[in-house]
């Protein structure tokens, strides 16, 4: 997939319209560890602490990590959307 359609000040348009933000570059340390960027942290509200889930799809071109409290909230939604359709039947 190209997302290379234009890029202007850190922000990539990809082709179906969706934009990704580019925070810059990590090194992975010794033990694994990388360091998220400070404006990464602040646009997403991540503090010392905060549990992250780390996902990957199926194709492994990239990992992504998520607040577990998003992804629970998220699943909790799912849940109960799936209880009101068991209820209607």
């Amino acid at each position: 997939m190209n997302y290379m359609n234009y890029m202007k000040s850190g922000i990539i348009m990809s082709e179906n319209g969706e934009d990704m933000s580019i925070y810059g570059t990590v090194k992975v340390g010794d033990r694994g560890q990388v360091v998220i960027p400070a404006e990464a942290r602040k646009d997403f509200n991540i503090k010392p602490g905060d549990l992250l889930l780390v996902v990957a799809g199926k194709n492994r071109r990239g990992i992504a990590m998520v607040k577990a409290d998003a992804m629970r909230q998220f699943a909790s939604r799912v849940l109960k959307g799936l209880d009101q359709t068991a209820d209607n039947e």
